[in-house]
This record gives C-alpha cells, sequence and structure tokens, in this order.
C-alpha cells in the first residue's frame, strides 16, 4: 500500500480534505487536530472529503469521519460529501453506515485545488490509543451492525 499522507484547503467556508494513498491510525492526530480547526470556524458552508486518490483507510480514520459527519450535521447543518469512486472502499463506506452521515458520491474531481499536506504529527501510544477508542465508538453509534463488530474492541481498549 502507498504511505498515506493527508492534503487541505480552505476557501471561503469551503474545506477539502483529500486522503490519498493508505491512510492509517498513524495519521490519527494529524487529522483529528485539523478536524478541531474547522470545528472552531465560525464561518461553515461546505465540507468535502476526496477519496479519490485513496487506497485504503482503516476503521479509526472512518471513526474520526464520522465525528467530522456528526459534528457537522450538529453543530452547521452541513452534511459533508465525500467523492469515493473506488468500489470497494465505497462498500466499506456503506457497510459502515456512514451514508447516513455523509453524502457519498462515486465520481467527481474536489472543487477547491489549492491543497496543502498536512505533516503528520507524532503521537504518544496513549494519544494514538485514545483517537482509536473515540473512532470506534462514534462508528459503533452509527448502527447495531458496527456496536457490534467494535464491542469486543472497545471493551480491550477500556481495560488498558
Amino acid at each position: 500500500m502507498d504511505l498515506g499522507r493527508i492534503l487541505v484547503s480552505q476557501e471561503t467556508g469551503s474545506y477539502v480534505i483529500r486522503l490519498e494513498g493508505d491512510v492509517r491510525v498513524i495519521l490519527s492526530a494529524t487529522l483529528n487536530d485539523y478536524m478541531n480547526t474547522i470545528f472552531k470556524s465560525k464561518d461553515i458552508s461546505k465540507i468535502i472529503i476526496d477519496m479519490i486518490e485513496t487506497k485504503g483507510v482503516d476503521s479509526t480514520t472512518l471513526g474520526l469521519l464520522a465525528k467530522l459527519a456528526i459534528h457537522s450535521n450538529a453543530n452547521f447543518n452541513i452534511r459533508p460529501i465525500v467523492f469515493c469512486p473506488d468500489e470497494s472502499l465505497h462498500e466499506t463506506l456503506l457497510v459502515m453506515g456512514l451514508d447516513d452521515v455523509f453524502e457519498i458520491i462515486s465520481k467527481r474531481k474536489s472543487e477547491l485545488e489549492n491543497l496543502i499536506e498536512l505533516k503528520s504529527k507524532p503521537s504518544h501510544d496513549t494519544a494514538i490509543k485514545q483517537h482509536v477508542l473515540e473512532a470506534h465508538k462514534l462508528l459503533s453509534s452509527i448502527n447495531k451492525k458496527n456496536k457490534d463488530e467494535f464491542l469486543d474492541l472497545i471493551a480491550a481498549l477500556e481495560r488498558e
């Protein structure tokens, strides 16, 4: 798998997050920090997740994206858009129930192209564990299938 990276763009209330390559837990602190930047903004009109160049994502990344969508729906009345032409990744988004909180589109290039790469932020094991736990709790809150799927993982992380 290609080493993952995250590129972002912001212009007049529109935010784009492009996930490229294989985006895994190692980038969770980086993604979470940028999402917190979005949450602090007062002027949000659109949030786009560009997965056109994404080769793979783990459940922690999906949970963080769910956090972004849930927060955006509740606080800004915005349903983020995900562009995901890869059939396998598209199916994963649907299986995880993310179509309940995102508008998922199979094809389309991002509207904003002035993207800058977010540098991977080093994290301590405790911070990574916290991101993994939070992400899986959020995925579990979307539907019963996810709750059943991640019940043991959540319990194990909470015991540590």
